[in-house]
């Protein structure tokens, strides 16, 4: 069995949760580019991947010493998906089971997924978490947006949820997933259930500067404070780059890593009596 998640901490926790239930048992592939942002239109072929990987090198142009790992993250995943199907070829009862939290990576990464393994029908399982109850370490109920976010005790009731893909979705799953690749937009926000929307480069921006202080903080404080309190999350490697952009248009001022709201668009004192 394989166990097909989209973000790295979801590895240790899954990895915790088959040590308590040996019925998870298998090999967690994590899927390390981040589909919902950046171009995705023909992620298939090599121009769909030089476009991506020209769109991250952007991206990250300022830190040189991490833009050849992203943008060879699309190829590193591909590759380890290809090794995956053979292996699916050569063991008929093997399964791949595809994990989606409610969140926008996590989608993006299963619609990416899901045409490259049509061929597997019927071992092909997959676990929607939206909307599903579970019990946090203190015992309280929540609804998690992260599988991180899920004590490994409670993955007994998640892997209940397990589910073949169905025909039909194998059918609409793929033209969903190429059609928002023709919008030609790089962000997309979960809606809600499996449906995703996209925004243009400069969605976060407002939601940003409401993290931003009159005065100096270092940048990974401030992707801290978003990422911790804002309801709309992206990652923090995009959100960096936004940052940087604000910076250089003058829109908030920069020393550096330091960044704060300019004078003239801080909030007015009140006028005096």
């Amino acid at each position: 069995m394989f166990h097909f998640v989209f973000q790295p901490r979801d590895v240790e926790v899954l990895t915790l949760a088959m040590d308590m239930d040996e019925g998870l048992d298998g090999e967690i592939v994590l899927i390390s580019d981040d589909f919902s942002v950046g171009p995705i239109n023909n992620l298939y072929s090599e121009e769909g991947i030089t476009k991506r990987k020209a769109w991250w090198q952007e991206i990250m142009q300022t830190r040189p010493e991490e833009e050849k790992k992203h943008a060879g993250l699309i190829c590193k995943d591909l590759a380890a998906l290809e090794q995956i199907l053979a292996r699916m070829r050569e063991e008929e009862f093997d399964q791949i089971w595809i994990w989606v939290a409610p969140n926008a990576q996590d989608l993006s990464g299963y619609y990416w997924l899901i045409s490259p393994v049509k061929e597997f029908a019927g071992r092909i399982y997959v676990v929607f978490l939206n909307n599903l109850p579970f019990i946090n370490d203190k015992g309280a109920v929540f609804y998690p947006s992260y599988l991180s976010e899920i004590p490994p005790r409670e993955f007994i009731k998640a892997k209940r949820l397990a589910r073949p893909v169905t025909l039909s979705e194998f059918e609409t799953d793929p033209d969903e997933w190429i059609k928002l690749g023709q919008e030609n937009k790089n962000i997309r926000i979960l809606e809600s259930g499996k449906k995703l929307v996209q925004q243009p480069d400069d969605y976060f921006d407002l939601l940003i500067r409401k993290y931003i202080t009159a005065d100096f903080q270092k940048a990974p404080r401030i992707i801290h404070h978003f990422l911790s309190k804002s309801p709309e999350k992206t990652g923090e490697t995009f959100l960096r780059w936004r940052l940087e952009q604000l910076g250089n248009s003058g829109e908030i001022d920069r020393q550096g890593e330091m960044l704060k709201i300019p004078q003239h668009a801080q909030e007015p004192s009140e006028p005096p009596l």
